[in-house]
């Protein structure tokens, strides 16, 4: 398409994604701007249909920062209803003993009860829907349905803005009926906030090397279903974390079943996406783990009404890039505040645009027209006790990594009995080099699902109510077409097959009986999991256009 010329719009502060961090900072800025009686303009935009419809994780809420940022949260409706009131730990030994662990023996980051406040099982995506609400009270606009296609940099190299994606554009790249050229949003700071892997946030690292001395940043793939179960197997609040089986030899993570509220269950699997063997497939690890009688017993006899997947940032504070840039800020899991020895991110999200608010509203107020790196922030993010969580656990991730989930986690028990004196871990190996040939590992015989427990993958995508637009570009782009065939598929029988948990990805016969590489965008529920582990690093996933992709209900 030619180039065209753009309207444009101007903010004070310019937010993209609509998840706990850019909404907690949205709401910090204004109240902020309306303690000081002072006029200020603040946008979110946000590439889901509604704000909430792109959010999946687990989710048990720590409400610290919820706390802080809206101590009144219970008057004002926060849906903060199910506290937790069991939590228990278990080791899957096989596919039908489980053993579970002694209260003593689990790593005081992962309790979640006890201690200065409640630990509530909730909808992240619910959540932030709330957060919507506050922030529009607050003056905040929001604009859902724009995917924040580009950054918008100025002539001296600076972040101004971003551009959002063009609507109306046919597979062919030519405007179709109805073409509407993407805005301009410019503004004097812009905070990144897509959540883990976010399109702009891996250029603007890349761009301005902020991942300079620290350690590759690790993933995981959280997979996750949604319940309808009887009541007589239904406990509100009780907790149930996991490791062990199913995942097996170098593959590691663990699994977690919540009893929420309105009699449902969430379970899902997280797995590390360091994993060495091509023939492992994170969905259909999930599919067989629902089978194990201590899954199963919550389950059977319910119905599973929603299903999806997204990426983990899990890499930690040794992987945590700068994320201070002429013009704005990383927040959230755009840079990797999770604290993975917790399974926990949403609250430190939210700290870190809290602070990041903080810094960017301290610099207007100031006089500051914008294009400035906020050094500010990076001293009061290493002040928060946000900072102060990851620090704590900052060899979890490589402890795993390179002793297993059973002597990783004591390594982890020990340095938290210790007070941080064992010596810091790194894992220096990025997660799409670490798998190995096919030809050097043990194919993988998944069982087939029985529709009651186990499903298969078309049946998962229809209920994530994945929708995307048929004519338009491929937004999964391949640097080298023929790379998947002539390369991915004799060394590792190409993984993306598998890795990808809505079958986006297929090794198909073309009409002459040669193998051909197949991409169904429709089906992408925008996880990442294909962007990080392609062992090539051949994919590249950008924004599609606004609207499309899962359309989760309280996940």
């Amino acid at each position: 398409m030619e180039q065209v010329e753009r309207e444009f719009m101007d903010f004070d502060v310019v937010i993209v994604g609509a998840g706990p961090a850019g909404l907690a900072a949205a709401c910090r800025l204004m109240q902020q701007a309306q303690d000081a009686e002072r006029e200020l303009t603040v946008c979110v935009v946000e590439k889901g249909s509604e704000v909430g419809a792109h959010i999946l994780s687990g989710a048990i809420l720590d409400p610290r920062a919820v706390d802080e940022l809206f101590p009144d949260w219970e008057e004002r409706g926060a849906p903060l209803a199910t506290p937790v009131v069991r939590d228990e730990l278990y080791l899957l030994r096989n596919a039908e003993k489980a053993q579970k662990l002694p209260n003593a023996l689990v790593p005081k980051p992962m309790h979640n009860i006890g201690g200065e406040r409640n630990r509530y099982v909730i909808s992240a995506g619910n959540l932030c829907r709330w957060l919507a609400e506050q922030a529009e009270e607050l003056g905040v606009e929001i604009f859902p349905g724009f995917a924040a296609q580009e950054v918008l940099f100025g002539e001296d190299g600076t972040v101004r803005g971003i551009i959002t994606g063009d609507m109306g554009v046919g597979a062919d790249g030519q405007p179709k009926d109805g073409h509407m050229p993407g805005m301009e949003l410019r503004a004097k700071y812009t905070l990144f906030a897509e959540g883990a892997r976010g399109h702009l946030g891996k250029r603007l690292i890349s761009e301005f090397q902020l991942d300079e001395g620290r350690d590759p940043q690790h993933y995981g793939i959280g997979l996750k279903e949604l319940w309808d179960v009887p009541a007589d197997k239904h406990e509100p609040g009780l907790v149930l974390h996991g490791a062990g089986w199913p995942l097996q030899g170098n593959a590691h993570g663990g699994w977690f079943l919540y009893h929420a509220d309105n009699q449902q269950v969430v379970v899902g699997l997280i797995v590390d996406l360091s994993y060495q063997n091509p023939w492992l497939s994170p969905f259909d690890e999930f599919q067989r783990m629902k089978h194990h009688p201590l899954l199963k017993q919550y389950l059977e006899g319910g119905s599973r009404v929603a299903y999806g997947a997204r990426a983990i940032t899990k890499g930690g504070l040794n992987c945590l890039p700068r994320m201070t840039f002429p013009g704005g800020l990383l927040i959230g899991c755009d840079a990797g505040t999770l604290n993975f020895a917790k399974i926990k991110g949403l609250h430190t999200a939210m700290k870190s645009g809290m602070v990041a608010a903080e810094s960017v509203f301290e610099a207007i107020a100031q006089g500051d027209e914008g294009g400035n790196e906020l050094t500010a922030f990076t001293t009061k993010w290493e002040q928060s006790w946000a900072y102060r969580e990851l620090d704590e656990s900052r060899s979890f991730g490589p402890a795993i990594h390179k002793y297993g989930t059973v002597l990783g986690g004591a390594y982890n028990f020990l340095d938290q009995l210790l007070g941080g004196k064992l010596p810091t871990l790194h894992d220096t190996t990025p997660d799409h080099a670490a798998l190995m040939p096919a030809a050097e590992c043990q194919k993988i015989d998944y069982p087939k699902p029985d529709g009651k427990l186990s499903f298969d993958k078309p049946s998962s995508v229809f209920l994530s109510n994945t929708n995307h637009e048929e004519d338009q570009p491929c937004h999964l782009k391949l640097t080298d077409p023929e790379l998947p065939i002539r390369d991915n598929l004799p060394e590792y029988d190409e993984p993306a097959q598998r890795y990808c948990p809505v079958g986006v990805y297929e090794v198909v016969e073309d009409e002459d009986g040669k193998p051909r590489f197949q991409i169904n965008f429709q089906n992408c529920i925008h996880c990442k999991t294909c962007d990080i582990k392609d062992p090539a690093q051949n994919i590249t996933w950008v924004a599609p256009e606004g609207g499309g992709g899962p359309n989760y209900p309280n996940m």
